[in-house]
């Protein structure tokens, strides 16, 4: 991951962080979870008790960053592995088992790959079913913040009115999708249609005549929709009302 790259340059995606600060972050993030999954632990596992949770001592080695980074991989898929996806394991969102971590650093991992390839200007390709789950995830997130966390940003959602859509122009839709009354996007096209409401986001696939519509590549859309690449990027569009899109981008969190 961190080959030939400027160890020390700015995440612009992560403006806070230097490409290695963003490696030490992912490999933590996975040797926690592997704690979590390897221990079936009932209540969150405290930094202390995870070695090598910060990454290798010393900073600016590529070598030791790459090979501490593919080590907490390697835990992390054989405890998931070896749980399978229904054990029973903590987790902040109300899905306590392993499979919720499975997905969550599925798609952590990512999101923060995208992170590293605009820090290094390398191209990024997301698999399509990988895309749209991580909406999907994405979306459920939000919804439990808004319904659990009384100060979250993400609560500010809980207004009616108004609706989204999203639309991959190179990739297929699902089975049962909703295809668009209105024409806007082409049949046979993924797309989702998310509504905001007073008890929380809710979503179904398809197409449908929303206020705002965001449509490119699949994995454009995606990173747009996590906030990774500006709603201007080549190869995205912008159809209707854009202040509901940047409401959405500005509000939608779940930590």
């Amino acid at each position: 991951m961190t080959s030939g790259a400027d160890l020390a340059a700015t995440v612009p995606t992560c403006p806070d962080w230097t490409l290695e600060q963003l490696v030490r972050h992912m490999g933590g993030a996975l040797r926690w979870v592997d704690a979590l999954v390897r221990t079936r632990a009932r209540e969150n596992v405290p930094d202390e008790r995870i070695p090598l949770l910060g990454g290798p001592e010393g900073e600016g080695d590529p070598a030791a960053l790459d090979a501490w980074l593919a080590q907490s991989g390697e835990l992390v898929v054989g405890a998931l592995r070896e749980a399978g996806p229904d054990t029973k394991v903590w987790s902040w969102a109300g899905v306590p088992d392993s499979g919720f971590w499975a997905r969550r650093m599925t798609h952590e991992i990512t999101v923060h790959r995208a992170d590293a390839a605009l820090a290094a200007g390398l191209s990024y390709e997301v698999a399509p079913d990988v895309a749209a789950d991580a909406v999907d995830e994405w979306l459920q997130l939000v919804r439990w913040v808004q319904r659990n966390e009384p100060h979250a940003a993400a609560r500010e959602l809980l207004v009616a009115g108004r609706t989204l859509q999203l639309h991959a122009t190179d990739a297929p839709a699902e089975p049962g999708a909703v295809p668009d009354a209105t024409a806007l996007s082409p049949a046979g096209e993924w797309g989702r249609v998310i509504e905001l409401t007073e008890q929380g986001v809710e979503w179904r696939p398809g197409h449908g005549e929303t206020t705002v519509a965001l449509r490119g590549p699949l994995t454009r859309v995606l990173l747009a929709f996590y906030g990774r690449l500006p709603l201007d990027s080549p190869g995205l569009e912008v159809l209707g009302e854009r202040e509901v899109l940047e409401f959405w981008l500005e509000k939608a969190t779940f930590g």
